[in-house]
């Protein structure tokens, strides 16, 4: 079954087309700076080189029709028809408590996920957009929408609910509520297939670590807790989050700098903290490690501060579930950061974790155990994959609708 895999941002729309029996993407790509006369559409076919275009691109249905075009396109297309294109998956990033599962999207998950746009109203608005687009440009095409918090909505209330009244989370909900659900879920399973354990009776630690990163406790194949909160400010450090801080900060700061609590929030916290705001430099974290060879001071607080947190957050979690069987680092920073790895899985002796210094340097383009046959704890590299997992889950609904489930 061929997926098309659509992930919409404010500014941007990525797809791939992929095989849902195999895993194996098809193509992929990138519009972005949509809405700009210099968009830029980048579209490749498996084992090809990329083709790149500069173009005007007025909104995102532009971007998507685009996308088709090239789909279909005589020289380069890989499809003859868009009926070759059986379903559309969508990444969805918040879902509330309202979306605990996948779902089929009709009118009212259209409704229900405006709603839900107050949570994350820098992301919902375009996954909207996303899905009218492509009901215009493909009517009839079964789509599926996966939000990234379902899979954290088994946590507990002990682990959701924050110590605030309780009218406000009955009123408002103001709860945890987690991303990265895809991902997490995605690397945790595969972690169970790879050592050939029983993913219901695992205790695993995921680190999801890019420019936003978040890291989940799941045990027996649920998500217990995971660091990101009502919105993915809170948690780790981040590229320019600043992840958990003092509450008490935004009133000071505002007052101080003669800043509205907003700008704070989402200005202050959300784009000009983080990594980049430690350091004075910026969010990526090869730039730190250049900096930190020049002997640059604030890049080398920068790196300790991410992975202090990092590790704190990991033996919060091991407490939390009386313990862990395996550790898996994903995403751009996990995967391709062995300096990152390296410190945060310094000095946890005490629970006889040891990894591989030689097999954890350099970056990691597949899978890789970190960890020395004689440690407790298994330490993995799995490169995560969320748009298999979405293609996945969307041609799993898809054959469920035809056979009336």
């Amino acid at each position: 079954m061929n997926i098309l895999v659509l992930n919409c941002g404010s500014s941007s729309v990525k797809f791939q087309l992929i095989d849902s029996e195999t895993g194996h993407y098809k193509a992929k790509g990138l519009c972005e700076r949509i809405g700009s006369d210099d968009a830029i559409s980048n579209y490749q076919i498996f084992g090809q080189e990329k083709i790149k275009e500069t173009l005007p691109m007025k909104d995102h249905k532009v971007a998507i029709q685009k996308i088709i075009d090239n789909l279909l396109h005589a020289n380069h297309g890989i499809i003859k028809s868009k009926k070759e294109i059986h379903a559309i998956g969508h990444r969805m990033v918040h879902g509330a408590e309202i979306f605990t599962h996948p779902v089929v999207i009709t009118e009212a998950v259209i409704e229900q996920t405006r709603k839900c746009c107050k949570l994350a109203p820098l992301h919902n608005p375009a996954n909207l957009i996303g899905i009218e687009s492509a009901m215009e440009i493909l009517p009839g095409i079964p789509q599926c929408g996966i939000y990234d918090t379902a899979f954290h909505q088994t946590m507990p209330k002990h682990a959701f609910l924050y110590s605030i009244p309780m009218s406000l989370y009955k009123k408002h909900g103001i709860r945890r509520y987690g991303f990265h659900g895809t991902s997490h879920q995605f690397v945790s399973e595969q972690a169970a297939d790879l050592l050939k354990m029983d993913y219901k009776k695992m205790k695993i630690i995921t680190c999801h670590l890019g420019n936003g990163s978040s890291i989940a406790a799941i045990k027996e194949g649920k998500s217990i807790d995971t660091s990101m909160g009502m919105t993915p400010l809170e948690g780790l450090m981040m590229g320019t989050r600043s992840g958990d801080i003092d509450p008490a900060l935004i009133q000071f700061i505002a007052e101080e700098e003669k800043m509205s609590a907003a700008d704070v929030t989402n200005v202050l916290l959300n784009k000009k903290s983080g990594m980049l705001g430690v350091t004075g430099i910026s969010n990526d974290m090869r730039d730190i490690h250049d900096a930190i060879a020049k002997g640059n001071q604030d890049a080398k607080a920068g790196l300790d501060i991410y992975c202090y947190r990092l590790k704190k957050y990991i033996g919060a979690y091991i407490a939390a579930m009386n313990g862990v069987d395996v550790i898996v680092f994903t995403g751009g920073i996990g995967e391709l950061d062995d300096i990152v790895r390296e410190h945060t899985m310094s000095d946890l002796d005490w629970l006889g974790i040891k990894i591989d210094k030689k097999v954890n340097e350099g970056r990691k383009f597949e899978v890789t155990m970190l960890s020395t046959k004689d440690s407790k704890v298994k330490v993995m590299v799995i490169p995560t994959n969320e748009e298999f997992m979405i293609a996945r889950e969307t041609a799993k609904l898809v054959k469920e609708m035809k056979h009336g489930k």
